[in-house]
This record gives C-alpha cells, sequence and structure tokens, in this order.
C-alpha cells in the first residue's frame, strides 16, 4: 500500500531539482560569508523541552519521538531556537556581537496535504549581542544581496514593528484575548475578515476608525506620519522612531528600492519583539522568506542578548526564480575493447571541470534515446575515436 508514497508533505528531490538548489544555495552562502557570517550545523534532533518548547512553532506541528532514556525529543521545526541554544551556552560572551549562519532542513507536521511541505530547506542568517537598527539594516540589507546574488530580480520586502499593533491594540481593545483575534486575521492576510469582525465588535465609531485604518498602513516610509495620528502610547511612539531610523540605515546601504512599509505584519513565532520584515516575490503565492528582531529569546537559555536575523526559504525562492535548465553533461561511450583510452580520455575531460558520464555500449538498450540527454557525446568503438 505505501510502497510509492512519502509521509505527508515530505518531498523527493530528483536530480535536476538537486542542481538547481545546490546552484542556488552556493551563490546564497558565498555572499552571506563576503558578509562576515560564520555557518555552523546543529543536530536535527533537539530536546523538546528547550528547543522545541522556545520555538514558537504550534505543538501540533511539532515531530516528536522518544529516546531510549524515555525523554521527548523533537526534529528541529526551525533553526533560530537551536543557533540561541548554541551561542548561550558555547559561542556568546557579551563581548561583541556574533554573526552566524546557517543552512539546513527543518520539520513541521502538516494535519493535510495542500502544498505545505513538513520538510523544507532554509539558508539563514543571526546577529547576536546587538540591539541597535544598524543590525536590523545589516540583516535586511545582506538578506537583498543575498536574494539577487541567487538571481532574484522583483522582490519587495515589508517592514513593519510588532510594537505598533500591539499598542493600537491594547490602547483600543484593552484585551488581550480581543487581541489575539485581530492578530490571527492579520497574520493569515484575511483583511476582509478583520474588517468585518470589527465593525461587529461593541466599540465607539471612532475606536472602529482607528482599528480599520490600521490596514492602510502600507506604502513608503510617508506612511508613519499616518500611523502616528491613530495611537498616543509610549510604545506605539518608540516603534515607529525604530521604525525611521531603521530606513534611515537602509538608506545608507542603498535597498530602499526593495522594501515597503507595512505595519500590519504579525508574526506566529512568539518570541519576536522589535522590526519584522517579510519577503514576497512575482509568481509565488507565499512569503520566500522573513525574519526580524528577537531580544528575548536568550534569557530562556539564561543568557539574555539582543539578536535579530532572517530565513529564507530556498524551495519558493527557486518557484520565484522559475529556472529550468539541465545539467551539462557530456558522455562518453566506449566498448570493452577501447576501455583504457575511453577511461585517459574522460579523465581530461574531468581534470578541465567537465561532468563526463562514462557508458559501456552494451549496457544500452536503445544508444538515440540514451544520448539526448547529453551536451556531447564521444565515441570510442571499434578501431577508432568519433566525437558527435
Amino acid at each position: 500500500m505505501f510502497m510509492f508514497e512519502k509521509p505527508l508533505g515530505m518531498v523527493d528531490t530528483l536530480p535536476k531539482l538537486y542542481e538547481v538548489k545546490k546552484r542556488t544555495r552556493q551563490a546564497m552562502t558565498k555572499i552571506i560569508e563576503q558578509w562576515g557570517f560564520q555557518f555552523i550545523e546543529t543536530p536535527t534532533l533537539e530536546y523538546y523541552e528547550t528547543v522545541g518548547v522556545q520555538s514558537a512553532i504550534l505543538d501540533q506541528q511539532l515531530f516528536k519521538l522518544l529516546d531510549q532514556q524515555g525523554h521527548t525529543l523533537v526534529l528541529r521545526p526551525d533553526m533560530t531556537a537551536p543557533i540561541a541554544r548554541v551561542a548561550a551556552s558555547k559561542l556568546y560572551n557579551n563581548l561583541y556581537p556574533l554573526r552566524l549562519a546557517y543552512s539546513a532542513n527543518v520539520y513541521r507536521a502538516q494535519q493535510r496535504e495542500g502544498g505545505r511541505p513538513a520538510e523544507f530547506e532554509q539558508v539563514g542568517v543571526e546577529l547576536i549581542g546587538d540591539g541597535t537598527t544598524s543590525a536590523d539594516a545589516e540583516v535586511i540589507s545582506l538578506m537583498v544581496s543575498t536574494l539577487k546574488e541567487a538571481g532574484l530580480e522583483h522582490f519587495k520586502i515589508a517592514i513593519g514593528h510588532i510594537g505598533y499593533a500591539n499598542a493600537l491594540f491594547k490602547e483600543v481593545l484593552g484585551n488581550q484575548e480581543r487581541a489575539d483575534v485581530l492578530r490571527r486575521f492579520l497574520y493569515e492576510k484575511n483583511y476582509v475578515g478583520y474588517r468585518e469582525h470589527v465593525k461587529g465588535l461593541p466599540l465607539s465609531s471612532i475606536d472602529k476608525e482607528r482599528l480599520l485604518a490600521l490596514l492602510t498602513l502600507r506604502g513608503g516610509i510617508d506612511k508613519v506620519e499616518a500611523a502616528k495620528e491613530l495611537v498616543s502610547s509610549e510604545e506605539a511612539t518608540l516603534s515607529l522612531e525604530e521604525i525611521n531610523k531603521l530606513w534611515t540605515n537602509l538608506e545608507a546601504f542603498g535597498v530602499t528600492d526593495y522594501l515597503k512599509l507595512d505595519l500590519n505584519i504579525v508574526s506566529h513565532m512568539s518570541y519576536y519583539t522589535g522590526i519584522l520584515f517579510e519577503v514576497y516575490a512575482e509568481n509565488v503565492g507565499f512569503l520566500i522568506g522573513s525574519g526580524g528582531r528577537y531580544d528575548h529569546l536568550f534569557e530562556k537559555f539564561n543568557r539574555a542578548a539582543p539578536a535579530t536575523g532572517f530565513g529564507l526559504h530556498i524551495d519558493r525562492l527557486i518557484e520565484a526564480l522559475n529556472i529550468e535548465e539541465t545539467p551539462q553533461l557530456q558522455c562518453v561511450i566506449y566498448s570493452q575493447e577501447r576501455r583504457i583510452e575511453a577511461i585517459s580520455y574522460t579523465n581530461e575531460l574531468r581534470e578541465g571541470n567537465k561532468r563526463v558520464v562514462m557508458q559501456e555500449i552494451t549496457g544500452i538498450k536503445d544508444v538515440d534515446a540514451f544520448t539526448k540527454q547529453f551536451e556531447e557525446v564521444a565515441y570510442f568503438i571499434g578501431s577508432r575515436k568519433e566525437e558527435l
């Protein structure tokens, strides 16, 4: 029954896609290393009580299992929490900022098939120990450079601040449970549902208008002035000041053409504390990446530290790139009598960085069908070498 089936949400990566993923990953990791970030690896399995709980992924999305001692383990559901564990225990000492990076698969269980993978690869960075907006600007600018190096030309990064919506909801609703309902609508990008829910709330018309006006705070940095009119709390004021400082820093990096302001952004990751951002590309229905500031996560590992970072979803990025290239392979077809010549010729090609398949002719049923997959074919058959 399950001979050809895979567990729900798991995928096979076939040769052509593997090649594209490898090239894309190499381009991304190269630029990240050039910015001075150092790559690390963490275990696929982590303890549920540490990384599993602190990851902020919903409990029903965790893959859980027991080790031989009866401890509950999880397949890592994200990379931020594992890196926080490593950095807090072995690397970060409060003396200077730490720049770490990763390229790894993460695992989130799906309840039904719907285009959402249960295993996917992320490439990302974490800048630990710097609480300034300069650090946020650095990781956002690095993300722009990483996407461009991968070959993506048309994309937008929406920038927001978790403190702004929180302050507005607190002022108007004064109730965490009621605020969580509205946050859910925003997280799901269900703006119609958000509007209808607000209209049904027992609030004054002025407060309803304030909540509805939140949906209009998307566009250029000039939207900050409109945002100031909706709130009066210090929390909201500080969040908008951070947005302005961040934008000024990003102008210095020369990346604002790729940016837009969006104060509707919220996250399902509970550890985010400040600046948030999301990456959108043409022809892709999902986010291809996201990130933000998480200044309290390290406290969970008994070492306080500000931090910010991003993660990019490689499969979604490749979908946006729309690459359908065939690997450039050459082939040497030979008979048993000329095997030594064929090996010598093949070695020469491989030393010249060519990718070459060697195939004895008696092992092929249909030579014409077999050779169609190669860019060039050389024959060592009979008494001479012939190249096509």
